[in-house]
């Protein structure tokens, strides 16, 4: 896998494929640490000389109504922000407007085309990989970098599909990415994974060869729910009820490993309050875990050398529910082990509380799962 440092990038126009898929609340980027993460690379390029195309992703488009809401033009006020070069707008992502910003781009200038999956609006061109697309955003450039660390589990269009036309190498990011999560490739044990999510599903399969790695599994959020409702009543709380046999076959397996919370907060018709697991109701919803879990929690955490944290273990945001994920974050943070989080929500919640005294913060979610899992970026297989 060639690295940036390897082309000759003066006057060559080259496609950067970016991960700036940030979170969004009220019209603002609750944490910027994916664009400012992408910043070394796009400074390298501008002092070598190269017309820069970036290229991204957010959110996902399934409507023109998704469109208004996930545009990149977010970005490029922050980009605008952030660096001292000039920087065009494309908010087209095909054809004679995106063609003719960028003919007119200089050495050093940077255009950013808005989000690639506005193309998954006809037939999901760009989750599917459409070559047509993939062989067309390939012809605006000369040289591909891929530095979409958050998208190296997908074979889209604007990654995988790219890279079969044209000369590919990797960027800063991939390559800090790579070394950042090496220990957790071959971890010092005790190894505890700190796992949360709204969906078992987006991580089943992750779990599934994570779990024989590791030495403790903890669960938080709706995968945490899933798991507890195998053997006790989660109420009106979020889980994938159509996955709670799969729950069980792996408590069954890894029964000493998988550790679920004791007792947590929950909300209902009329109060909050924390609640043993035995005590839940049909009326309950689980949005955070209870002081009990949270000091179990931590009695693994601080016996751990190596900890990998993914997602936030409650519904922080809200007012209340909060507790669980800082009291997590705080205690990985105040540990001796090498420390990693990775996953949106795990970054927004660290940046929120103001907690960043981690050994390695991955800018991958899923992508960061995949590769600790699998030891392999999807993206650059054949």
């Amino acid at each position: 896998m060639k690295t940036i440092k390897e082309f000759e990038l003066t006057g060559k126009k080259v496609i950067l494929r970016s991960d700036f898929n940030v979170s969004i609340k009220d019209g603002k980027i609750i944490s910027n640490e994916r664009i400012t993460a992408e910043l070394p690379t796009i400074n390298y390029l501008i002092e070598k000389g190269a017309k820069v195309i970036i290229m991204s992703h957010l959110g996902k488009i399934k409507s023109e109504e998704d469109k208004k809401k996930n545009t990149l033009y977010i970005v490029y006020e922050e980009l605008l922000k952030l660096m001292n070069t000039k920087i065009i707008f494309s908010p087209a992502t095909h054809g004679k407007i995106l063609e003719e910003k960028i003919s007119f781009l200089q050495n050093g200038e940077i255009l950013l085309m808005e989000n690639t999956r506005y193309e998954d609006l006809e037939n999901k061109k760009e989750s599917n990989c459409d070559e047509e697309l993939s062989r067309y955003w390939a012809s605006l450039g000369d040289i591909f970098i891929n530095d979409a660390f958050g998208m190296t589990h997908r074979k889209h269009a604007s990654n995988y599909g790219i890279s079969k036309f044209l000369p590919t190498g990797i960027g800063f990011l991939i390559e800090n990415e790579i070394s950042g999560l090496s220990p957790i490739i071959k971890p010092q044990k005790p190894f505890t994974i700190i796992m949360s999510g709204a969906k078992l599903e987006d991580k089943l399969s992750l779990i599934k060869s994570l779990v024989p790695k590791c030495d403790k599994l903890l669960l938080g959020g709706g995968i945490a729910n899933t798991f507890l409702a195998v053997n006790n009543n989660i109420g009106q709380s979020l889980a994938s009820h159509d996955l709670i046999n799969e729950a069980q076959n792996l408590i069954a397996i890894y029964k000493e490993r998988i550790i679920m919370p004791v007792d947590v907060k929950v909300k209902n018709d009329t109060n909050s309050k924390v609640k043993d697991i035995s005590d839940i109701t049909d009326n309950d919803i689980i949005l955070d875990i209870g002081p009990k879990t949270i000091e179990l929690y931590k009695k693994y955490i601080s016996a751990s050398e190596t900890i990998f944290l993914n997602g936030t273990v409650g519904k922080y945001e809200d007012d209340g529910f909060e507790v669980g994920t800082k009291e997590v974050l705080k205690a990985v943070s105040q540990t001796k082990a090498y420390t990693v989080i990775g996953g949106g929500d795990a970054l927004s919640s660290a940046e929120y509380f103001k907690i960043n005294n981690f050994s390695f913060i991955s800018t991958g979610g899923g992508a960061t799962l995949n590769y600790i899992a699998t030891e392999k970026l999807t993206c650059f297989e054949e």
